[in-house]
């Protein structure tokens, strides 16, 4: 069977086929580390892991690009507000995010480059956005994107320029010639002195938050490739200018594919920070294992919606432990995955079918069923070798099923809150250091601080 992906893009399941043969190039928008990511942030790094693991078990080679915004209005805000430098901050959040990424068995993107790092590449493809007439220069030092001087803008979200017009808003001194207008370089300001900024053709100042995706995405991906992924937030207007900057310097698609997954909702309303609705991964990992949060992130489509709770938690922590148990009964044997037998193909089915993990989780259940009937060690591998491509079932089955039953962490989860809690003692948040201790306490991890390190052991 083929793979077929929805595409954002032409809004239908379309039957995929890598610009390259046998090597799939794909870029997924990161995160902006001003603070610790939230459950959101987890389901769009699960759900890429999964379509990158995916691509690898289908006999492709894959170059993952996974971009770091380490510049933005809201870093320059907290780094003031903590009085700490930009870098620090952006270093610190990098830190946490690949403790929690790694907690939840999400491999390392083949790149991560930081925004930062690309600022000479956003200013050549700025120049070559000018020159093209497809940028000017504002009266106040800023360089904007001219919106309406590029005909295909609005595609990739199905937004004409007239349904924007409708909610056009201005200042007064913003220099731009259009409403609909976004910024490629924002000028430095006197009145503020410590903004970060760079020196370039258009004097002091910084990118603008597009352009840094356009610019990183080509260099290290080539004008076009084949997959380009985030949240479904990012669709418009981050992905469309996305498409407005990188089609009208070079002319060419930036992404045969375009894919968005859902959000994760709290109480019927998008979980995010600026709601304030949000759990950071951390916080979830003080009550569930890790293996079960990302259990519960694949039980549902990539596009679908996924309403948090504790009970759906605790239901996947349940279903979880079922398939467990039945490689704990049945010591699995070391196999490769036989796509012919009947289990594996109605799973390969289900993830070729737009990555249905729903379906192929259902597989796995039916083929724990009968690894407890037939007791079989081959078809016990099996359901371990299928779970793999998933980034579930390689923990130890009396381990896993011991710490489920004392409501206990696996270890990756907690060494990522040992690893969290030494960075909040080497940033003196000392409350955060002990609410860390308290909560891995009260789940029977007692932790114990020598010279060499911090060890722990259950109580």
């Amino acid at each position: 069977m083929t793979l077929r992906i929805y595409n954002s893009l032409t809004r239908r399941v379309d039957a995929f086929t890598p610009l390259e043969p046998g090597h799939v190039r794909m870029y997924v928008c990161g995160m902006t580390v001003y603070d610790l990511c939230h459950l959101g942030h987890a389901r769009s790094m699960v759900a890429f892991d999964v379509v990158q693991r995916w691509l690898k078990a289908s006999g492709y080679r894959v170059t993952y690009v996974r971009n770091v915004t380490d510049i933005d209005d809201k870093i320059i805000a907290r780094a003031l507000k903590n009085g700490e430098t930009i870098r620090s901050l952006t270093d610190r959040m990098v830190d946490a995010l690949h403790q929690d990424a790694d907690a939840l068995k999400i491999e390392r993107p083949t790149f991560e480059p930081r925004a930062t790092e690309f600022v000479p590449q956003m200013l050549s493809l700025i120049g070559q956005l000018e020159q093209k007439g497809l940028a000017y220069r504002s009266p106040n030092g800023d360089v904007n994107y001219a919106v309406r001087q590029f005909p295909g803008y609005g595609k990739l979200s199905g937004k004409s320029l007239d349904d924007l017009r409708a909610g056009e808003r201005v200042a007064v001194d913003d220099g731009k010639q259009d409403p609909l207008d976004f910024v490629l370089w924002k000028a430095a300001k006197a009145s503020e002195p410590d903004e970060a900024k760079w020196d370039g053709p258009y004097g002091l100042g910084r990118p603008g938050w597009h352009i840094e995706c356009s610019a990183m995405s080509c260099e290290m991906l080539g004008e076009s490739f084949d997959i380009h992924g985030g949240g479904a937030d990012l669709q418009f207007p981050h992905h469309e200018n996305e498409i407005a900057q990188s089609e009208g310097a070079t002319g060419q698609p930036l992404a045969t594919v375009w894919m968005h997954n859902g959000f994760v909702r709290v109480d019927n309303e998008k979980m995010s920070k600026s709601l304030g609705n949000f759990f950071t991964i951390r916080e979830v990992l003080e009550k569930y294992d890790a293996e079960t949060v990302r259990f519960f992130i694949l039980r549902a489509h990539y596009r679908s919606p996924l309403n948090y709770s504790d009970a759906h938690l605790d239901d996947a922590k349940a279903a979880l432990k079922r398939l467990y148990t039945a490689l704990d009964a049945v010591p699995a044997a070391d196999v490769a995955i036989d796509w012919a037998e009947p289990h594996a193909a109605r799973f390969q089915a289900a993830m070729d079918e737009d990555f249905g993990t729903p379906e192929a989780v259902a597989v796995l259940f039916e083929l724990a069923g009968e690894v407890n009937r037939s007791r079989s060690a081959e078809k016990a591998g099996l359901l371990k070798a299928l779970g793999a491509t998933l980034g579930l079932l390689q923990e130890d089955p009396k381990v896993f099923l011991q710490g489920g039953a004392a409501g206990g962490l696996d270890e990756a989860a907690i060494q990522a809150q040992i690893e969290a809690r030494a960075a909040a003692k080497a940033a003196k948040n000392w409350a955060e250091a002990d609410a860390i201790r308290k909560a891995l306490l009260e789940q029977g991890i007692v932790l114990k601080d020598n010279p060499a390190g911090t060890t722990w052991e259950r109580a």
